[in-house]
């Protein structure tokens, strides 16, 4: 499939539709047509759906969940880009031009091709200055959106439009969120019908998203709004950087000296315990003979710890896992 976002519509319409209101995620692979054929063209990526929901919050919603998962990934600096299709079709409307002609316009734009908008004559001089200040709108704020509405003679769907784009940045303005608005930045706007979004890191593209409210009708569904976001797994993937704990190189073997019911849980719990503080943890249930230099003995109905370390030929007893936990991490 080409996109992750279509099957769960699809999903939606078949079986959860009668709910109203949806959030999904999914994790697939999507073929991508690559053009070189230097690069795989079976991606992973993984997204979240939001269907129901036409409010602006609710994109807003998305940008915020898809840049904490990025941050989470600690992949550096996130940037988020800001487009608006809604804004892009209501100025290709301006021009007038039978559909055979819009279709081509429209195909030249997916193509890259913005400078067919600067050519084209539009049907007023106000839609003309609008399309001049959104093509040079990049990096402006939510109060230079705000300007654009003053504009006399706006159509009533570039009104629409924009008052929705307004809305959003100012929200994302109040959360502290900084964005880069760029109305060429999106090459999907036939797909999609309002906010369009993307996110880079360190110089690569690793998410998208947007509202496409028409997607849902167009599977045999009902009107109904929806936006989401996919992240691409495979940029992700060679951006994150392995983080190598402080305790990494301690090993611990922790073997049961009998094995009952209490010293099992205890050496689980022992495992687990290391595991999150960072040690490589091993259970030994054979007896079996490590060279690592920590071995832990799970003894007892009221379970202790018999720590040797092999590497110093040196034993001692706690009574507690914070106490094994202490004396591993305080010998070097």
């Amino acid at each position: 499939r080409p996109d992750g976002t279509i099957p769960v519509a699809r999903l939606y319409v078949e079986n959860l539709s009668r709910q109203g209101t949806a959030r999904l995620f999914y994790i697939t692979n999507v073929f991508v047509f690559e053009e070189t054929g230097r690069e795989n063209r079976e991606r992973w990526q993984c997204g979240a759906e939001l269907i129901g929901s036409g409010q602006p919050a609710s994109d807003v919603e998305l940008i915020l969940l898809a840049a904490q998962i990025l941050r989470n990934l600690d992949i550096g600096d996130i940037q988020i880009q800001l487009s608006h299709a809604g804004m892009l079709k209501a100025l290709i409307k301006e021009l007038k031009l039978n559909p055979e002609e819009e279709q081509k316009l429209t195909d030249q734009i997916l193509e890259g091709n913005w400078q067919v908008l600067t050519e084209a004559k539009l049907g007023n001089s106000t839609a003309s200055k609008f399309m001049s200040l959104l093509l040079d709108l990049q990096g402006k704020s939510s109060s230079f959106l705000e300007n654009l509405k003053a504009l006399p003679g706006l159509s009533t769907r570039l009104t629409s439009a924009l008052e929705n784009f307004t809305t959003i940045t100012t929200l994302l303005d109040v959360l502290g969120y900084t964005y880069r608005i760029d109305i060429t930045s999106t090459t999907d706007f036939e797909y999609y019908t309002g906010l369009c979004f993307q996110f880079s890191a360190r110089g690569s593209r690793v998410g998208s998203g947007g509202r496409y409210d028409s997607l849902i009708p167009l599977i045999g569904g009902k009107n109904t709004p929806a936006c989401g976001f996919a992240l691409y797994v495979d940029p992700l993937i060679s951006l994150v950087q392995p983080k190598i704990k402080p305790n990494a190189q301690k090993k611990v073997s922790v073997r049961c000296a009998t094995a009952t019911p209490e010293t099992l849980k205890a050496s689980f719990q022992l495992a687990d315990s290391l595991r999150q503080a960072g040690y490589i943890a091993e259970l030994d249930f054979d007896s079996r003979h490590s060279n690592w230099r920590w071995a832990i003995s799970v003894q007892g109905k009221t379970p202790t710890f018999l720590i040797t370390d092999q590497m110093q030929n040196e034993q001692q007893e706690a009574s507690s896992i914070a106490d094994v936990i202490r004396i591993i991490g305080g010998s070097t």
